[in-house]
């Protein structure tokens, strides 16, 4: 059993390393013989020292976006989660609220940012804001829907041991919905990015 939880692991490191491994090699055969202009596809070993000779400049601006993702990032989950759970625990908000934040999501990004520089200026916070907004959608729908989706007979026993809302809804509802929200999270922290370098791009 030991053996074969240690070949697991190994595998688990193993195949996206291989995956990366052959994206590189497809990018640097593209560069080579695709046939396509270095500016628009610079082959791998030409961005590495690029990367390299700008170490200088990049670092700190890669610091900042790091922040500035970071901050969305935490912003974003504690507000979508707060209101998957107001929407949880009250049902007519989330009749009110849902198509709103449905609607949010209807207007690209890159259409809102604009608006966004204007608002909050040339600085961290529209960048925070923008990347609020591209993490707020995910982390609210996966919880609310987890939430929503707890197993019937758990609500009933605790109705019948005489348990509150609120009782239910942290020992009950939130552990249940934990995997989606997991997943929410895991959502909002791949695109959280997009929303910083969006911001900083316009």
């Amino acid at each position: 059993m030991t053996s074969h939880a240690a070949s697991h692991r190994a595998m688990a490191v193993l195949r996206p390393a291989v995956t990366c491994v052959g994206l590189v090699v497809l990018w640097a055969a593209l560069a080579r013989w695709g046939h396509v202009p270095p500016y628009m596809l610079p082959a791998p070993d030409a961005v590495a020292r690029a990367l390299w000779a700008g170490r200088a400049q990049l670092e700190p601006a890669a610091l900042t976006t790091l922040e500035e993702t970071l901050l969305g990032l935490g912003i974003g989950i504690g507000a979508g989660s707060a209101l998957a759970i107001a929407m949880a625990l009250w049902a007519p908000l989330r009749r009110w609220v849902m198509p709103m934040v449905l609607l949010s999501q209807a207007v690209p990004v890159f259409a809102l940012a604009p608006l966004l520089v204007l608002w909050f200026g040339f600085g961290m916070a529209s960048k925070v804001v923008m990347a609020v907004l591209v993490i707020f959608f995910p982390v609210t729908s996966a919880l609310g829907d987890g939430l929503r989706q707890t197993e019937a007979g758990w609500m009933d026993l605790a109705r019948t041991m005489g348990a509150t809302r609120w009782r239910v809804l942290v020992h009950i509802r939130l552990p249940a919905a934990m995997p989606a929200f997991a997943t929410g999270v895991r959502m909002a922290t791949a695109i959280a990015p997009i929303g910083a370098v969006v911001g900083e791009w316009v």
